[in-house]
């Protein structure tokens, strides 16, 4: 950590209304801070809390959530007005890369145009220019600029994945949330785009939150790690650490992430970042 920090959350709380009645306290008083170009990790099992938690940092929860706490970014707090004064970060300043790039896109729309949107109603970039910065940014995530034009079922799942963090990238941010964006790639498709995060924020100098319940993906782009646990952040801290001196919850996802017995020529124990408990792809 620098100690230059770009992002506060700040005793985060986060309920829904339920159909029967009642509310469900799905985010327990949650804080992190992230400093500028910082990766930090978010980690924990299945309905943890960790997706609406970041949904919650960008104001994009549905209308039956109620949220509490700060989200300062830049010293300012971003929540205190709501949608009015969460709107003009959102996309600017903090962006997402959302699970499942098909989903992020509308299907009867070029990606060029679906890149180019945000700076649109941004108001960042003239449409012209719009169209022209969706191509760069296309070639910065390492696709043809002449596939700008293509639809979103004309793209790779991976290809899909890279034009969805282009998208994230359009109104230059300066924090990323990525929400497990290798879900449902295939392994080396996911070391491409995890390496491409990674390159991505030394490149551009952005801070990264990236969620995960894969400790052996967190490790490879991330320094920092934070841990939920039933809507809870227990543990917050150096990667290495963390992995060295596993909390129940982080012994939980080590078991749930472990690869199949099934295929053990593919999987091998490693070091990583000093802790010999990840599993990874080799």
């Amino acid at each position: 950590m620098t100690g230059d920090v770009l992002l506060d959350a700040r005793d985060l709380h986060v309920w829904f209304e339920l159909d029967r009645g009642g509310e469900l306290h799905a985010v327990r008083g949650v804080s992190l801070r992230l400093d500028r170009g910082e990766r930090m990790g978010l980690v924990g099992e299945s309905g943890c809390g960790k997706t609406t938690a970041i949904l919650a940092l960008m104001g994009l929860l549905p209308s039956s959530a109620s949220v509490a706490g700060q989200v300062r970014l830049d010293g300012e707090d971003i929540m205190v007005g709501g949608e009015r004064t969460v709107r003009p970060h959102r996309w600017r300043d903090v962006a997402m890369v959302f699970q499942g790039a098909m989903n992020a896109f509308n299907p009867v729309k070029t990606i060029a145009a679906q890149i180019a949107e945000p700076m649109r109603l941004h108001g960042t970039l003239p449409a012209r220019a719009a169209r022209a910065r969706a191509g760069e940014l296309l070639e910065l995530v390492g696709i043809p600029p002449a596939r700008a034009g293509g639809y979103p079922h004309e793209f790779s799942g991976g290809m899909r994945q890279r034009a969805a963090i282009a998208m994230a990238l359009a109104c230059s941010p300066k924090v990323l949330l990525a929400d497990e964006p290798t879900t449902a790639l295939d392994v080396m498709v996911q070391a491409q785009i995890l390496e491409l995060l990674r390159d991505l924020s030394d490149q551009l100098g952005l801070a990264l939150i990236f969620v995960s319940h894969d400790l052996a993906a967190v490790a490879q782009v991330c320094s920092r790690v934070g841990v939920m646990y039933a809507g809870e952040l227990v543990e917050d801290g150096p990667a290495a650490e963390l992995y060295r001196d596993l909390h129940p919850a982080r012994r939980d996802i080590v078991t749930a992430c472990s690869p199949s017995s099934a295929l053990p020529a593919m999987w091998a124990r490693v070091t990583c970042r000093g802790c010999p408990l990840l599993v990874v792809a080799v």
